[in-house]
């Protein structure tokens, strides 16, 4: 079983890096060769900008290659707590920038013409318990006055149509969402972003910066560059002197298996419409069809961070979830298990702004797949002068309690939200 990303392992190679030393001067250097990172650098260039993309590693090899691939509508928390806690309009606002943050990616693709498997099926949001059913059509009536005509409640049976299993009691489906092979359009950004005018380099991790007169002189393993604005778009990297982004969001391991293919028919008799779909539990899961016909199925696993022994271990629980929820499952085998870390905020709502004259996006907080390529354009509008085109501006970002980089509080948080699930 292949412990890489399976969307890194099968994506075509990137190509276009800039080769030797960091030197210059330009408009703009955006730290972090992510979703973000890439949108950000190919918006900035096609408005004549000249852009430099400094990447620790290799472009999407973080949190934006290990991922589900899936681009939904809806927030990280439920529309109808958020509408109890921010009020309506705040909701609405919030939901409708995940909505167009789906159309950016889908606009995106068209407009680049990335060949990445891209379909349109929707989501459908799975009640793990019976008591879930009462909240979700609470909320699912709520979505649909407030925001989004589009959305639906299905019933047990119609769940049973859709998802092959037992476990689940009804479904709330939200029709605007897509699902891609993340690494082709991953690279595919990358190179039209280099082909709009961007200079990307790998291998060339930022060790400091300095403010100066005319922006900012950026220290990297492979030289200095100078440049007037600066980008942060690193999520929750644990490379370069970060520390104050580190300290407002939680780095949490979220793990992922990837089988060996399967028949066409056997799968189209599992998940007949293709959706991806998501568990309403906290600690939950959610799994979706690939282009080359595998499942994958992700989750929370464990509370811990990512690394070789954390994501063997999150393989096993979930490949053991998989199979109770899918027992026709049981003898298929998994060909990929990796993780990744999710730049979770304490109140999982994404954070973009200015600190200290530093341009800055990320939290996304486990809905990063579309949020993050909008929010690269939306931060290219920013740094233009338009600070109201960032859904995100009035929230402020406190530092964690007792948080200073290292997520010594993951297993009381993880404990936490299992007493959660067993409870309600």
């Amino acid at each position: 079983m292949g412990s890489e990303s399976y969307w890194l392992d099968s994506a075509p190679a990137f190509t276009s890096a800039q080769r030797g030393a960091v030197e210059g001067q330009v408009d703009v250097v955006v730290v972090g060769g992510g979703l973000t990172g890439l949108s950000a650098a190919r918006a900035l260039a096609m408005k004549g900008a000249s852009v430099v993309v400094l990447e620790a590693a290799q472009v999407i090899g973080e949190a934006s290659g290990r991922n589900g691939g899936q681009c939904n509508t809806g927030i990280a928390q439920d529309f109808g707590a958020m509408a109890a806690s921010r009020g309506v309009d705040q909701a609405r606002a919030f939901y409708q920038a995940y909505a167009d943050a789906v159309t950016s990616v889908q606009q995106i693709i068209e407009q680049e013409q990335i060949a990445c498997d891209f379909s349109r099926n929707g989501k459908l949001k799975l009640a793990a318990k019976p008591q879930h059913v009462a909240g979700m059509e609470k909320t699912c009536e709520l979505i649909r006055r407030e925001v989004d005509a589009d959305v639906a409640m299905l019933s047990r049976e119609e769940v049973r149509s859709e998802v092959q299993s037992d476990q689940f009691h009804a479904g709330l489906l939200q029709r605007h969402g897509i699902q891609m092979h993340v690494g082709k359009f991953g690279v595919g950004l990358a190179e039209a972003a280099v082909r709009h005018g961007a200079v990307i380099y790998e291998n060339a991790a930022v060790t400091g910066w300095q403010k100066q007169a005319d922006g900012y002189r950026v220290d990297t393993a492979r030289g200095q560059i100078r440049a007037r604005q600066l980008l942060m778009a690193t999520g929750a990297s644990q490379v370069g002197p970060l520390n104050w982004y580190r300290r407002r969001m939680a780095p949490v391991g979220s793990f992922i298996i990837v089988t060996e293919p399967m028949a066409a028919e056997r799968l189209q008799a599992l998940l007949p419409m293709q959706r991806s779909y998501v568990t309403s539990r906290i600690i939950g899961n959610y799994f979706r069809i690939t282009g080359d016909n595998r499942l994958l199925f992700g989750g929370r696993a464990r509370f811990a961070m990512s690394n070789p022994r954390s994501d063997a271990l999150s393989g096993e629980v979930l490949k053991k979830a998989m199979t109770e929820m899918f027992p026709q499952l049981a003898g298929v085998r998994p060909a990929y298990c990796w993780g990744g870390l999710v730049d979770m905020t304490a109140d999982r709502l994404p954070r973009a702004g200015e600190h200290e004259g530093i341009y800055y996006s990320m939290g996304y907080s486990g809905h990063g797949v579309q949020m993050s390529t909008h929010m690269g354009l939306v931060m290219a509008e920013v740094m233009g002068g338009n600070a109201a085109a960032n859904p995100w501006r009035e929230l402020s970002w406190p530092a964690i309690p007792g948080h200073f980089g290292k997520p010594w509080f993951l297993p009381l948080v993880g404990a936490y939200y299992r007493l959660q699930d067993h409870l309600h």
